[in-house]
């Protein structure tokens, strides 16, 4: 099976909750006004997700509806895929 590397900049976020409204299972509101990636593990500033085929129309749809494009997908050899 096929896996993705989703990368949420985090500090870039502006708390659309868009990404919420579409995935809630892994998009959570926070406190300080922005979302976290549930189970995605923080490298570099950037907060990292592997997910499988079965995810990944859920996740990009959250990709997709983010206003300020700040999650970022990647195919198993780095090439991004939205």
């Amino acid at each position: 099976m096929a896996k993705y590397k989703v990368e949420f900049i985090k500090v870039e976020c502006i708390g659309a909750l868009a990404c919420v409204a579409v995935h809630s299972k892994r998009w959570l509101p926070t406190n300080d006004g922005k979302v976290d990636l549930e189970g995605a593990k923080e490298e570099n500033g950037r907060f990292i997700l592997w997910i499988d085929e079965k995810e990944l129309p859920k996740m990009k749809e959250a990709a997709e509806v983010c206003p300020v494009n700040v999650i970022h997908i990647y195919d198993e050899k780095g090439t991004r895929i939205i």
